[in-house]
């Protein structure tokens, strides 16, 4: 018995659209992961990109559990000496909800070339409406 290895060209593609609305931001995104990387299909690949491509919307209605909002920060560097910038994440959801999700999802794919090319198959949207109607998207429900 040989082991099945999926080929790039014979990959097929569905597009899923999921409502971020009172989901917790860690499990929605480890979900997210799982159906960007492809590991919920029997053909799953680990050096191909076997994934599906996934439309969130509703991002500004997620959840963090406990005292996240306030305690927890999201921090970057400028780059110069001194620059560490820190902000709440109560401030990053109000402002910035879609990007606060894409990177939690980013953290949950790999960290080479593969793992980028899985996250440009992610569509996040703070609203209701999505850009995406043509591509006639499947709604997915989260199993948490």
């Amino acid at each position: 018995m040989n082991t099945y290895m999926a080929k790039p060209a014979g990959v097929e593609r569905t597009w899923y659209v999921i409502d971020a609305e009172g989901m917790v931001l860690g499990r929605l995104a480890s979900q997210v992961a799982m159906l960007l990387r492809g590991k919920h299909k029997p053909t799953f690949t680990p050096h191909v990109d076997t994934g599906d491509y996934v439309i969130v919307i509703n991002t500004d209605k997620m959840v963090l559990t406990g005292k996240k909002l306030d305690k927890k920060m999201y921090r970057h560097h400028t780059g110069y000496p001194g620059g560490l910038k820190e902000i709440s994440y109560r401030k990053m959801m109000a402002k910035k909800s879609d990007f606060v999700l894409k990177e939690a999802v980013r953290g949950m794919l790999p960290k080479n070339p593969l793992g980028y090319k899985m996250l440009k198959k992610l569509h996040v949207y703070t609203g209701a409406e999505h850009a995406h109607q043509a591509q006639q998207p499947v709604a997915y429900q989260i199993k948490l």
